[in-house]
């Protein structure tokens, strides 16, 4: 979730953990919103043990999309387990969930951890602070068992919140954060380096497939890889440098022509943003290129050009990654049609872009802690 903060791949075998995400449709802060998601969740409702699916050692359990854009999962913190919905994201670091001690307005609005109904639980008093460019939360350092479906991690220091700003408004109750412990605001060793390190992981890999449009299937997989999820060649690309899933991006084009990133680049790979994030004024030439037009904060564009859209092409370490219209364009709540190219919240000293979930929809990704590089393949 890269909003502010700044493999050998093994094959599918018995030791993958896989977590299923779902997609939910659309529902943006209005009361109909609200009511519609109420609804939703009553009658979808799920839990670990109702979906989890265990044979050969392999767990599945579900996520689900929250309005069409973040991917969420159910983890479990604390003796009995209490269950809470966590945006797995490779642009941060940080484990946290909100907690009974934030007074927030925010945090009425998320399930809490009680720590005092856990009999595991232990503080360590230490606090810490993130700012992201949807909000921010201070948090305290504490102790706890953590559950990712048969992952378990004991005595697992994560954040519980203190304060929270700007999240009233997305169904979710904290993020686990992927990337590298290097990153960490808390100082808490995250907890994927965690298991890596105890050897419940049996490959230090974990990947990505993000079904489309509302489709269910979409799942987070740790230990390995499921080969079934992509096809053709899995493209190992290597990290510009180890400690952050940032890669180098040779060029951006629209019908062979290099419209951005004509020189030296970067690309953050993001599972927690939406978007693909650039310098202001190379997006807006490529909103200009693609006929949208700016409504308020949005560009939007006809609903009945979308599939004559040109492709936007990413060309990364020699290898094209084509985006084709319908991939890049969401509808919103009122039914128009908007680009999700964005400009970055954030001036940075070189080109930078951030290529998230629409981008990562049409390709599987694969983040590789043991090789410091990350794969890319067409999704299925």
């Amino acid at each position: 979730m890269k909003w502010l903060v700044l493999l050998g791949l093994a094959a599918f075998s018995e030791c993958i953990v896989k977590i299923p995400l779902r997609r939910v449709k659309t529902m943006r802060n209005t009361i109909s919103g609200k009511n519609m998601l109420n609804n939703f969740l009553k009658e979808h409702p799920y839990r670990l043990s109702q979906i989890s699916f265990r044979g050969s050692n392999l767990t599945i359990h579900p996520l689900r999309n929250i309005m069409d854009k973040l991917y969420v999962g159910n983890i479990t913190i604390g003796t009995p387990p209490q269950e809470f919905q966590v945006i797995f994201d490779t642009g941060s670091s940080d484990l946290w969930v909100s907690s009974v001690f934030c007074k927030s307005p925010t945090c009425s609005t998320h399930i809490r951890f009680r720590h005092r109904q856990s009999s595991t639980f232990r503080l360590a008093n230490k606090t810490f602070v993130i700012m992201y460019g949807s909000g921010r939360m201070k948090g305290v350092v504490v102790h706890d068992t953590v559950r990712i479906g048969n992952l378990v991690s004991t005595d697992q220091p994560f954040g519980l919140t203190l304060k929270e700003y700007g999240f009233a408004h997305i169904t979710f109750d904290g993020v686990l954060g992927l990337n590298y412990p290097n990153i960490s605001y808390s100082g808490a060793i995250p907890i994927f380096d965690k298991l890596k390190n105890e050897g419940a992981i049996s490959e230090p890999v974990f990947a990505f497939y993000l079904s489309k449009d509302e489709q269910e299937g979409s799942v987070v997989m740790f230990g390995g890889v499921d080969h079934r999820y992509y096809k053709g060649e899995l493209n190992r690309i290597p990290l510009t440098k180890a400690g952050d899933w940032i890669i180098r991006l040779d060029s951006i084009s629209i019908k062979r022509k290099v419209i951005a990133c004509s020189g030296d680049c970067e690309a953050v790979v993001d599972t927690g943003a939406t978007y693909i994030g650039g310098p202001r004024t190379l997006v807006n030439k490529i909103q200009k290129l693609i006929g949208a037009r700016r409504r308020g904060n949005k560009y939007t564009i006809s609903c009945s050009k979308i599939n004559t859209l040109p492709s936007v092409t990413f060309t990364i370490n020699g290898i094209n990654y084509p985006m084709p219209g319908p991939a890049y364009i969401l509808k919103d709540n009122a039914g128009r049609c908007c680009t999700t190219f964005q400009e970055n919240r954030v001036r940075l000293s070189t080109e930078s872009w951030f290529l998230g979930n629409v981008f990562l929809r049409v390709y599987f990704s694969v983040f590789d802690r043991g090789n410091d590089r990350i794969g890319l393949a067409r999704a299925v």
